[in-house]
């Protein structure tokens, strides 16, 4: 990771793209439509929400990147066009085909993504005008109004861009995010789009992209919920002209796209709905990774957990519970549990067993904004890293008014 470089520019970063989000008048008076173009024909992929009830945006997603490449992403927020029936679909496949006409390009080469309220019919005179402005908008400078222009109850832009040499050449790898509310591990509702000027092979740029969001978007948690019209979807059009990547350069490569992705995705972790503290959780000594994700993943998803941390509670009983329910083969006569934070670090347990802690000073490491909760499973190499936020009030107050 040494040599990535932060860079300015966003989602546009990466030479050969361009953007642009506008007010279409799904919400009252925000960006709601946002539109990414690469310039040339891209390689694309994508992971999906494992919810069994899919978005029509989705599904007709699913259907162009079939040919494993695209040159635009279309994304509205205020409505999710999830449950929509027949006419979603429809909807759905116009917003591809108004597009193409609007950048140049043929449907299929459109992926199509919205968020917002389930069950609600699209306003297509609304969309259409909507893609047309953003089409006459387009430029390397949109990539901040598109970041926009996603988002829901977030209260903050999401985005990122590095560059790092590869291949002979400079490449950049860029990424916008949206996410505050259902959030949980399987695509849990966020989108994500990545771009990236890197010449790749089609299989490898899906193989990387599903590597990487398992340890960085599947390592997340708001509340417990996965919605219905979660993607994370990434165009390489090869504008940087490095020469074949090596075995080697893949893995450097994936390790770019996974610090892009680790960022947003604790950026969407700190932007949960309602919350006060971001919550990360390290799992270190597990036998395996997938134990280390599982516990990690628990402990950061449990709401007995999350409350604790907004109360400045040093409850660790309910982090060692959460870590024995979470399908993971443990020891617990093993485990060392620590709280960590900008005002210190406080050992909990040892081998499983209660240690004579300061309440003072574990009190103060909770009242920070964020928080770290160490487990050290003492079973093996493996690690793996969960993100989360505390459980508020707020949060209901959110979620008990969403549609109004």
């Amino acid at each position: 990771m040494q040599d990535l470089q932060p860079v300015a520019g966003g989602i546009t970063a990466p030479r050969g793209f361009v953007a642009a989000g506008v007010h279409a008048g799904l919400k009252k008076d925000k960006l709601d439509l946002a539109l990414i173009v690469s310039e040339v024909p891209a390689t694309a992929a994508a992971v999906y929400t494992r919810n069994r009830v899919k978005a029509a945006p989705l599904l007709v997603t699913a259907e162009h990147l079939k040919s494993g490449g695209a040159r635009a992403i279309v994304a509205n927020s205020g409505n999710a066009n999830a449950c929509t029936g027949e006419r979603g679909y429809r909807d759905a496949r116009e917003m591809a085909a108004v597009t193409a006409a609007a950048v140049g390009c043929e449907p299929w080469q459109v992926v199509v993504a919205s968020t917002g309220v389930i069950g609600v019919p699209l306003p297509m005179d609304k969309i259409t005008a909507g893609i047309e402005a953003a089409a006459a908008g387009l430029a390397v400078e949109g990539g901040g109004d598109a970041a926009a222009a996603i988002l829901t109850t977030d209260t903050r832009i999401k985005e990122i861009a590095v560059q790092l040499p590869l291949g002979g050449a400079t490449v950049t790898i860029a990424g916008i995010a949206k996410g505050s509310g259902m959030i949980h591990p399987n695509m849990g509702t966020m989108l994500c789009f990545l771009t990236t000027d890197v010449a790749i092979e089609p299989e490898d740029l899906k193989q990387a992209l599903r590597t990487v969001v398992d340890r960085t978007f599947n390592m997340v948690t708001i509340d417990g919920d996965t919605s219905t019209n979660d993607m994370a979807v990434i165009l390489a059009n090869g504008c940087a002209d490095n020469a074949p990547l090596t075995i080697e350069e893949h893995a450097v490569f994936r390790n770019g796209l996974e610090y892009v992705c680790r960022y947003l995705a604790r950026l969407i972790a700190r932007d949960g709905e309602g919350a006060s503290k971001l919550i990360t959780v390290e799992v270190h000594g597990a036998a395996t990774e997938m134990a280390a994700r599982q516990v990690a993943r628990a402990v950061a998803g449990s709401n007995l957990v999350k409350s604790a941390i907004f109360g400045a509670d040093a409850n660790w009983g309910r982090i060692i519970c959460a870590a024995g329910y979470s399908g993971a083969e443990i020891d617990p006569e093993k485990i060392d549990i620590y709280l960590a934070s900008r005002a210190g670090r406080e050992a909990m347990t040892a081998g499983g067993e209660p240690l004579p802690f300061s309440e003072e000073k574990a009190a103060a490491i909770l009242k920070e904004d964020e928080i770290t909760i160490i487990l050290d499973l003492n079973q093996g190499a493996a690690a793996a890293t969960a993100w989360g936020c505390d459980l508020t009030y707020d949060y209901v107050k959110i979620n008990a008014s969403y549609r109004t």
